[in-house]
C-alpha cells in the first residue's frame, strides 16, 4: 500500500463549475479538472449536484462517472429526485448532506435524530444500489451514535467550525472535538471522513487524525489553482497532507 492512502484526499470541483456558471459558458470545465486534479495526486473527485444546479449540472456527473480513473463520492441532499439519479448513475460513494436554498455554502451536520425517517430511507436506497454511503455530520457524540444506527458506512466530520475558529484555544478546543468525534466514529464502526473549510493553512492537524481516513477539500484547492493551475495545487495540498500523517502536526 502507498503511504499516501493512509489517508484520501478527495478534491471538490464545485468551485470550477461556480466560474463557468457565472457566464452560463462551457469552462473553466470540472471534468477537465478533474483529470488534473487526479494528476495531482488527487484519490478521489467529490461534486453536489444541488437542487438548484447553482454550479455542477448533471452533465457534469455522467462526464466525471465515465473519466474520472479513482472514484466520484457525490453529494447530494435526500431528495426524491437527486436520489433517483444518484441510484441511476452509481457512483462509488455518496454523502448525504443538509441543503438550503439561500445558503452560499453547506453551514452545518446533518439534522440525524431530527431526520432519522428520511435518512434511513435514502441510506436503504443507496446501499439497494451498491453505493458506499456517508453522512455529512457535525462532530456530536449523539449525532455520531445515531448515524452507526442508521446503518452508513461512514460519517465526515465537519471541519467549518474548526475552520473558522479565532485564536489559538478555540481552534485547539475544536480540533479537540474534531479527535473526539473521530474516536468515537471508529469505535462505532463508522469509516471517517472530514471536510469543509480546510485550507492550505489549517489542514495538517486534521489530516494527522489517525482515525481519518479520507479528506474533501474543495474552495482552498480551487482558489490556489487559479494563480498556480490544478495539478499543481492538488500536489501541494497532497505534500501537506502525506507530511501531516508521517511526521503530525
Amino acid at each position: 500500500m502507498e503511504e499516501r492512502g493512509l489517508v484520501r484526499l478527495y478534491i471538490n470541483v464545485d468551485h470550477v463549475a461556480t466560474v463557468r456558471q457565472a457566464r452560463r459558458t462551457d469552462e473553466p470545465d470540472p471534468v477537465r479538472a478533474a483529470v488534473l486534479a487526479e494528476l495531482g495526486g488527487a484519490d478521489g473527485i467529490t461534486v453536489h449536484l444541488r437542487e438548484d444546479r447553482r454550479h455542477i449540472q448533471e452533465r457534469d456527473v455522467e462526464l466525471l462517472l465515465g473519466t474520472v480513473r479513482t472514484v466520484v463520492n457525490l453529494e447530494l441532499a435526500a431528495s426524491d429526485e437527486i436520489l433517483s439519479l444518484a441510484e441511476r448513475w452509481q457512483p462509488m460513494q455518496a454523502t448525504l448532506v443538509p441543503e438550503r436554498r439561500e445558503e452560499v455554502t453547506t453551514e452545518g451536520g446533518l439534522d440525524v435524530p431530527g431526520g432519522r425517517e428520511r435518512l434511513r430511507e435514502a441510506l436503504d436506497r443507496l446501499a439497494s444500489a451498491g453505493i458506499r454511503t456517508s453522512l455529512f455530520i457535525d462532530p456530536d457524540p449523539d449525532v455520531i451514535a445515531a448515524s452507526a444506527e442508521l446503518g452508513a458506512d461512514a460519517v465526515e466530520l465537519h471541519t467549518g467550525e474548526y475552520a473558522n475558529a479565532v485564536g489559538s484555544e478555540a481552534r485547539a478546543r475544536q480540533l479537540g472535538r474534531l479527535r473526539d468525534a473521530a474516536i468515537r466514529g471508529r469505535e462505532a464502526g463508522l469509516a471517517v471522513h472530514a471536510g469543509h473549510g480546510l485550507t492550505f493553512e489549517n489542514v495538517a492537524p486534521v489530516a494527522a487524525l489517525p482515525e481519518c481516513e479520507e479528506l474533501n477539500i474543495g474552495h482552498s484547492i480551487v482558489s490556489r489553482a487559479v494563480l498556480t493551475g490544478m495539478e499543481a495545487a492538488v500536489r501541494d495540498m497532497r505534500r501537506l497532507v502525506d507530511d501531516a500523517r508521517r511526521f503530525g502536526a
